[in-house]
C-alpha cells in the first residue's frame, strides 16, 4: 500500500478492535475482506440464528455495530473512514465498503477507543443509583449522528416495554426450535464464540423487564436491592436493511458513550424477534412513528460487584478474506 493508505498491520489492528462489538448470542456474524484501498464488510449468513432472529434484523444490527467499532478504531490509529453502505445491490450481504484518509485523532476518538476496549455486556442487576438526565441526552445525541434515534423509556411508560418482554419469555419457553438454538449458542465454556456460562446470570422472575435467559447460567448475582436500570430503544424511520445497519452503528455509539461515562450496559432484542411483539412496541411505545431495532439497559454496577470475564472473540484470521 502507498503512504496514503494504512498498512496491513494497522488494518488488522483496527479489525481486532472492531470485532469486540456486541452481536446476537455472540455469533460474530461478519466477514471482512481487505483490498488495496478498502475494507469490505459482509454479513455471514452461516451464522444466522433462524429461530432467534428470523428476519436477520439482529444479524445486520450486529454487523452495523462492528462497522462503527471499525470507524472508532481507525480514527484512533490515525485514519478517517468514508463508508459506502450497501455498495453492491446484487449482493445484499455486502454491507459496507470502507475507504481511508489520514486523520489526526481527537480527544473524542481517544475516549471512544478506550471505551471500546472496556465495554462488555453486563446482564446483572444494576444499582439503584439514578442515571443523570444529562447522561441520557448525551448518549442519545451521539447515537443520532449515526442515522438512528434513541428513545429513553421513562418510568411512566416502562410497563409498555415490560409487557412484550415478558410475553417473549413465555413464548420462547414453549418454542422447541428456539430452545435448541439457544442451547447451541449459550452455556459455553472455553469457546471463541457464543455466550459463556460465566457471563450469564440466573433468571430473575421478579424483575419488571426480564432479560434473556441463557442455557446453564453460572454468573451469581447477589444484588438484592431494586434494579435502577434505565431503558433505551434504538429506532429508525424505515425498516429496510440499510436502516438496520445504521441502527447497529447508532447502537455502538450508544454503548461506547455510556461506557465512557462510567455506565454499564446490556443489549436486549428478545421480543423484537417476534413480529407481533415488535409491532406492539412500535405501536404502544413509539406511537407507530418509528421501528424498534434494539433495546438497551444502562445503569451503574454496584461498587462491590466483581469484574466480569471478557467474552471471547474468534481469531482475526478466521474472519478475514484476502
Amino acid at each position: 500500500m502507498g503512504s496514503a493508505q494504512p498498512d496491513v498491520d494497522t488494518l488488522e489492528a483496527a479489525l481486532a478492535m472492531a470485532v469486540r462489538a456486541p452481536s446476537v448470542h455472540n455469533t460474530q456474524p461478519w466477514r471482512w475482506r481487505i483490498t488495496d484501498r478498502a475494507i469490505h464488510l459482509y454479513a455471514d449468513p452461516a451464522r444466522h440464528l433462524v429461530a432467534t432472529d428470523p428476519h436477520q434484523r439482529g444479524l445486520v444490527l450486529s454487523c452495523g455495530a462492528a462497522l462503527h467499532h471499525l470507524r472508532v478504531a481507525l480514527a484512533v490509529l490515525g485514519w478517517s473512514a468514508t463508508v459506502e453502505h450497501l455498495p453492491n445491490p446484487a449482493d445484499p450481504d455486502h454491507l459496507a465498503a470502507v475507504e481511508f484518509a489520514p486523520h489526526e485523532p481527537t480527544p473524542t476518538d481517544f475516549e471512544l477507543s478506550a471505551a471500546l476496549m472496556h465495554r462488555q455486556s453486563d446482564r446483572r442487576r444494576f444499582s439503584p443509583w439514578q442515571v443523570p438526565s444529562g447522561y441520557i441526552r448525551t448518549i442519545a445525541t451521539r447515537a443520532a449522528h449515526c442515522g438512528a434515534v434513541v428513545r429513553h423509556v421513562p418510568d411512566t411508560l416502562r410497563a409498555r416495554l415490560a409487557r412484550p418482554a415478558r410475553a417473549a419469555v413465555d413464548q420462547h419457553a414453549e418454542d422447541a426450535e428456539y430452545q435448541i438454538e439457544l442451547a447451541a449458542w449459550s452455556g459455553r465454556h472455553g469457546t471463541s464464540d457464543g455466550v459463556p456460562a460465566v457471563n450469564s446470570p440466573r433468571p430473575r422472575h421478579q424483575d419488571e423487564i426480564p432479560v434473556r435467559t441463557f442455557t446453564d447460567p453460572e454468573l451469581v448475582d447477589r444484588t438484592e436491592h431494586p434494579d435502577g436500570a434505565e431503558w433505551m430503544v434504538v429506532c429508525t424511520a424505515a425498516d429496510d436493511r440499510l436502516s438496520r445497519l445504521r441502527a447497529g452503528e447508532a447502537l455502538s455509539a450508544l454503548l461506547l458513550t455510556a461506557t465512557h461515562l462510567g455506565l454499564s450496559s446490556c443489549l436486549q432484542t428478545e421480543p423484537l424477534g417476534l413480529p407481533e411483539l415488535r409491532a406492539d412496541i412500535r405501536s404502544q411505545l413509539l406511537h407507530d412513528c418509528a421501528y424498534p431495532q434494539a433495546m438497551v439497559r444502562i445503569g451503574w454496577v454496584p461498587t462491590n460487584a466483581a469484574p466480569l470475564p471478557h467474552t471471547p472473540r474468534r481469531p482475526i484470521e478466521e474472519i478475514i478474506d484476502r
